[in-house]
């Protein structure tokens, strides 16, 4: 048995690893979308780095596009087998994935219409919303905790591991002969005491163990409760600055997470009276999916919804749907504030909002989450001067912001703890993935120091034997 590792290798985004057991047999934890924005990004998104029609089984941890936002295209290129994912996820993936191929169209149109101008050749898509539809008819539900036989050579079981709703660590007993292997993957882990959900749970022991690695060598903490310092940036952009508050932020998790504070603010009546606009149809959808699944939230968002019966709403909370809506804020007299997707900043809405707003230094561009250095939320957040957006080059006049402690990606500490169930002196090899390289050698070298024999960052499509 080995595994290769097609994606989130020495990188973040694209989680894709291929187990293939000693029958030939072949299962794929995840298949998603890198993320950067630019042409080496694309060129890994069209090379899956394996064929697709020879896979057997796909498990999805989450519903994230760096995990799952590649399925259709699988599927395109042959892929026939189930799709094992919590119900919750299922419900994300579904908008998830249809926002993804109308985006990545209207991108396509909208690139092609000066690629004709400048004279070069068009290009397709990654996949379309009719791929996505046929995709969408693989999945299968397995809910936390539940153990599912797949075939007689694996079984499955999900564990709640906080991030967003839905999202799992994928445990799977693999049986070879008269021998068992136990691996776990666990896909991105949350954080522990996290605002909305509940904490990752304890894990039956593995052999083999592939863990993200984010924030492998930071900390969340910070010297300002997060809801004070969102609130710190709404006043000083809104009210002294007289100017707009852009958000870059993510529709599923992170969105939900910023309501939550602003309502939160609200009840208490700390925050400002303005106007704050979720300028993502796809937000407005899946607020109304993370709604639908309470089994997830943590005791105090419980216990808050036997007095709030909707603890993500507030005055003069605006869900902008139609595009004109969306332009029209470009003209809207008063200083506000906009949550907008894509989290990285590499597409969606937020993108043509950062491009309408970045020359006048009365706003502020707020990075709330990680962005991948070379997306444009990553570039701003380093501190680029000047940044080129649909190709128009742009001065950064705008104020740019960070708010670090707002993850839903554990730091060091809390992946550590997250192996607090297992005898590390029992587990035979632990791989980093969904890590940059230098964050992964760092949190290497305290891995190792725990009673872990082998940890290795394996590179991308490297293969290693699991024996």
């Amino acid at each position: 048995m080995q595994i290769t590792f097609h994606g989130a290798a020495r990188v973040v985004t694209g989680s894709k690893h291929l187990v293939t057991l000693a029958s030939g047999h072949q299962l794929l934890l995840d298949c998603g979308m890198f993320q950067g924005g630019d042409e080496d990004t694309l060129k890994l998104n069209q090379n899956l780095g394996f064929d697709a029609s020879a896979v057997d089984w796909m498990v999805l941890s989450h519903a994230h596009i760096d995990h799952c936002g590649l399925i259709p295209k699988l599927v395109r290129e042959g892929y026939k087998g189930p799709i094992y994912c919590t119900p919750a996820t299922l419900d994300l993936v579904r908008i998830l994935l249809l926002d993804s191929a109308e985006i990545q169209e209207s991108d396509t149109r909208y690139m092609n219409k000066k690629a004709k101008a400048l004279g070069l050749p068009p290009q397709e898509p990654l996949y379309n919303q009719q791929d996505v539809i046929k995709a969408m008819a693989l999945f299968k539900t397995v809910g936390y905790g539940q153990p599912l036989e797949i075939s007689s050579e694996v079984r499955l079981r999900f564990t709640d591991v906080g991030h967003i709703i839905g999202a799992a660590a994928v445990h799977l007993q693999v049986t070879e002969g008269n021998r068992q292997t136990a691996i776990t993957f666990s896909g991105d882990v949350g954080r522990y005491n996290d605002l909305i959900l509940k904490s990752p749970e304890p894990f039956s022991q593995a052999d083999f163990i592939l863990l993200e690695s984010t924030y492998g060598n930071s900390l969340h903490e910070a010297s300002i409760p997060m809801d004070e310092e969102l609130l710190r940036y709404i006043r000083h952009t809104c009210l002294e600055k007289k100017g707009k508050l852009i958000i870059p932020a993510f529709s599923v998790g992170r969105t939900q997470e910023l309501l939550y504070q602003l309502n939160g603010m609200s009840l208490k009546g700390t925050l400002p009276v303005l106007d704050v606009f979720v300028d993502s149809p796809l937000s407005e959808e899946a607020t109304e999916v993370v709604k639908k699944h309470p089994e997830c939230f943590n005791s105090t968002v419980s216990q808050l919804l036997r007095t709030d019966a909707d603890p993500f709403s507030f005055p003069r909370l605006t869900y902008t749907k139609e595009v004109n809506q969306s332009k029209a804020l470009n003209h809207h007299p008063d200083p506000c504030v906009i949550i907008s997707a894509s989290g990285m900043a590499d597409a969606g809405r937020v993108k043509h909002h950062i491009a309408n707003n970045i020359s006048d230094p009365r706003n502020t561009i707020l990075i709330v989450g990680y962005c991948e250095p070379h997306s444009l939320g990553g570039r701003l957040g380093e501190g680029a001067r000047k940044v080129t957006i649909y190709g128009t080059p742009y001065e950064v006049q705008a104020e740019v912001g960070k708010i670090r402690s707002m993850s839903a990606h554990g730091d060091y500490r809390d992946l550590i703890r997250f192996l607090d169930s297992q005898d590390l002196s029992r587990v035979r090899k632990l791989f980093l993935v969904h890590g940059e390289y230098p964050v992964q050698q760092d949190f290497r070298s305290r891995l190792l120091k725990t009673g872990l024999k082998e940890v290795e960052i394996p590179a991308l499509h490297e293969s290693w034997p699991l024996d």
